[in-house]
């Protein structure tokens, strides 16, 4: 009887026990669930105050540099030569952040007769490239941990990888053949195409409450420049007269000549000022978009980092694993083919939504960071955005004037053509993926000396465009005589690389290494040497000020904030601790600014 009593007893207490804890699952589950809810809101307002940021970013270059580029397009004797015009193309671009400001431009010059069609389809694919330079930006964000630095700045450059070699073996074609310009004169005189109504804006319809509140540009002042209207030179990009209203107000007049009244019509004029920060401030294009660029940096930095700390928390665990499963699994065979396509769909799809390749290619960036997404299936997206940015273009000339119709739908076109030939080149047969495993290897160069992505930007959007346009300015036959031999030897370069790491016993034994040539001519070690000793320089010397600062003006620590000093941090932890074995100085000096412990 007493051991009865104990079984049941046993047993209470046991289904009391599993109760309690499935009760305080459910609670932890639930608060988990509602946390996660909460977070989704969060989410979106940062990703909305992201693209805001990227908006005014763009108005503030082309507040800084818009009127550079309207005269830079003013010379159009410069675009005979189509190095030059691609070499105007990425600049100006990159001047004004906007692919779609550029190529406006360019379409105002070919329907006023000052370009033809035929020059501007270099400016068009020099665009394509500059646009690029935004999401490489964005990756730079990432560049606190390693591991995700390498994968977003991967993923952002296949983009400029794609372009640059579509442009290399397209603009020759172009030169030589014409092929564009005639298959896209064919298209135009095929089709009788009369002018429509204005494309879709449905994310400036979102995000134009905010950014007008902020600033708004006259763009038509770049667009005068550049077709040699004089006298926009001195008016400001700001925009100050927002709306104009015109009324029609109709009257009786009496004429005492006539003894009869006579119906008159009047107009009315009501100009409204813009309701936005500059409009009246009396500051210069130069210092509004200095303002902006300023800010409008602070804010997307701080937008993206919060994003991809919302994004790992959110996407952690089974979450995390099933939507990487969703989204890098290819179709089952013999469909798996078609899902890169699917993904080249779905990019040109979400591009004509946000109207905006930068933005959907920058918006993607931290995903290909955190590992949600790969690269294998970032770059058809990416091809698809290249592809979602042209039918936004083309619909926006099919709403141009009759009388520039014709010509700006046909610049448009170019433009779509450019990159369909571009993915027919660079995608359907896997072994012609170049963008991909040259992205993969600047990836590694960044996390190894991240310092590199700094140089790249500089060196691929600057420095190499500026030299190209110079040695072109000088005639064909300097550039011809100076860019096909450095082409040579690099593409050697690059046979003998792929040599080395899979076949070297075909090379004789002084090209199966690169030992024997000086350190600099096959490492960046000693350029990092140098970068880590000014960076250590610039180090001691903060700290050298910070010791000067005597004990009785810092600020006293309570009782509960000194104890709460000495508590180890986690990440000194050695099961935390990560060792990359191609760790350099320069790598242990950026973790030791971040707060983590250095080895040097």
């Amino acid at each position: 009887m007493y051991k009865c009593w104990l079984i049941k007893e046993y047993t209470c207490r046991a289904s009391l026990y599993d109760f309690f804890i499935q009760n305080h699952i459910i609670r932890t589950m639930g608060k988990d669930i509602f946390i996660s809810i909460c977070k989704i809101p969060l989410l979106l307002l940062f990703l909305y105050m992201f693209i805001c940021s990227l908006d005014i970013l763009s108005s503030a270059f082309q507040l800084a540099g818009g009127k550079v580029a309207g005269d830079i397009f003013k010379d159009n004797a410069v675009f005979s030569n189509p190095v030059a015009g691609l070499v105007v193309g990425i600049l100006v671009t990159v001047l004004v952040q906007s692919s779609s400001t550029s190529t406006s431009i360019v379409v105002s010059l070919v329907s006023s007769g000052l370009l033809d069609v035929g020059s501007a389809i270099p400016i068009i694919m020099g665009s394509n490239i500059g646009t690029s330079v935004t999401n490489t930006i964005v990756a730079l964000m990432q560049a606190g941990e390693r591991e995700e630095f390498k994968r977003a700045f991967a993923g952002a450059t296949v983009h400029d990888c794609f372009n640059w070699l579509s442009v290399l073996v397209l603009l020759p074609l172009e030169a030589i053949t014409g092929m564009m310009r005639l298959a896209s004169e064919a298209v135009v005189e095929s089709f009788n195409i009369v002018t429509g109504e204005d494309g879709p804006e449905l994310l400036k319809v979102i995000t134009e409450p905010l950014t007008n509140r902020i600033i708004q540009l006259d763009k038509t002042v770049i667009v005068g420049i550049a077709t040699g209207q004089e006298v926009l030179r001195n008016k400001s990009l700001i925009k100050v007269w927002c709306q104009t209203r015109i009324t029609i107000q109709e009257n009786v007049s009496y004429v005492s000549s006539e003894n009869s009244t006579v119906p008159t019509t009047s107009l009315h004029m009501n100009a409204e000022k813009c309701a936005h920060l500059f409009v009246e401030t009396g500051l210069s294009d130069l210092a509004v978009g200095l303002i902006l660029l300023s800010s409008s940096l602070l804010v997307l930095c701080t937008c993206l980092l919060l994003l991809v700390k919302l994004l790992n928390s959110l996407l952690q665990g089974q979450v995390a694993k099933a939507i990487q499963k969703i989204l890098n699994t290819d179709f089952p065979f013999p469909f798996g083919w078609l899902t890169g396509y699917l993904a080249i769909l779905v990019g040109a799809g979400m591009t004509f939504v946000v109207q905006s390749s930068s933005v959907f290619t920058s918006a993607i960036t931290p995903l290909i960071g955190i590992g949600v997404i790969s690269i294998e299936r970032a770059y058809p997206l990416t091809l698809g955005s290249n592809i979602g940015t042209t039918t936004t273009a083309i619909l926006a000339a099919l709403a141009s004037p009759g009388d520039k119709l014709a010509a700006a739908f046909q610049v448009a076109l170019c433009h779509f053509i450019f990159n369909i030939l571009g993915i027919l080149l660079w995608y359907p047969v896997p072994l012609s993926r170049l963008p991909i495993r040259m992205a993969r290897f600047l990836g590694e160069r960044t996390a190894k000396y991240r310092w590199f992505a700094v140089l790249y930007l500089i060196l691929c959007f600057l420095l190499l465009p500026s030299i190209v346009f110079a040695l072109s300015m000088a005639g064909w036959q300097v550039l011809v005589g100076i860019c096909v031999p450095c082409l040579a030897v690099l593409l050697c370069i690059v046979v003998v690389n792929r040599l080395q790491s899979q076949k070297p016993h075909l090379l004789p034994w002084w090209l199966q290494t690169w030992n024997h040539l000086p350190l600099w001519m096959h490492s960046l070690k000693p350029m990092d040497n140098i970068i880590t000793r000014i960076t250590l320089c610039c180090r001691k010397a903060r700290n050298s000020d910070q010791s000067r600062t005597s004990p009785e003006d810092l600020p006293q620590l309570t009782e509960y904030e000194a104890e709460k000093n000495h508590v180890p941090l986690a990440q000194n932890s050695p099961a935390l601790s990560y060792d990359y074995d191609y760790e350099t100085e320069t790598g242990a000096v950026f973790d030791s600014l971040n707060g983590k412990s250095s080895r040097l």
